[in-house]
């Protein structure tokens, strides 16, 4: 009987470590399915939504913004928001700015054309972007990447235009290019005349 009763015993806890191991490889599976889930960003409604996912987290207090498509026909547009000299490889742009246009912040999501360079666009974007475009004020930094065809700019204040644009490679899973980097010197020079 006593051999019995630990046979079971034995039985019993094999069949409890095998449940186990087989519910820690499902949780296991599970987990990076989540984290390995691809994130759609074709549509200009996907990059919209993506930004107000981004802005939902109230990581910072922005200003209270606007989020418009862009029609990227319009040359001047595209290049005021973009910096990119053409339109040429643009095929979607979608764009945040304050309300109140005195404010320093701006983020361009452009979905790049197939088979277009997306590092020398995004290159260009960070040499001729105007970051004093406002009225008194000019951005601090400007942050660049891109999540596959898709390239997130965003403009600002260290203050605001940080905690975005790290919300947005949380957002894609930190699956970003090059990321490249602008800082504005806003200090203003005055003739030595003054002193």
């Amino acid at each position: 009987m006593k051999k019995t009763t630990i046979a079971i015993i034995s039985v019993l806890v094999i069949i409890a470590i095998i449940v186990g191991a087989v519910i820690a490889i499902q949780s296991s599976k599970k987990d990076n399915t989540d984290n390995n889930k691809e994130v759609k960003l074709q549509t200009a409604d996907d990059m919209v939504n993506m930004l107000n996912t981004i802005y939902s987290k109230e990581t910072v207090q922005l200003p209270q913004l606007e989020t418009a498509v862009i029609d990227v026909t319009d040359e001047v547009q595209v290049a005021t928001y973009t910096g990119l000299q053409s339109n040429e490889n643009v095929e979607e742009l979608v764009v945040s700015v304050p309300f109140i246009n005195a404010q320093a912040y701006s983020v361009a999501v452009v979905k790049v054309k197939e088979n277009a360079d997306i590092e020398k666009m995004k290159q260009e974007m960070k040499d001729n972007i105007d970051m004093r475009r406002w009225i008194c004020v000019s951005a601090e930094k400007l942050y660049i990447t891109n999540y596959e065809n898709v390239i997130f700019l965003v403009m600002s204040s260290e203050e605001l235009a940080k905690p975005v644009y790290d919300e947005f490679k949380n957002f894609v899973g930190n699956k970003i290019g090059q990321e490249l980097e602008k800082s504005e010197d806003t200090g203003i020079d005055l003739p030595d005349e003054i002193f």
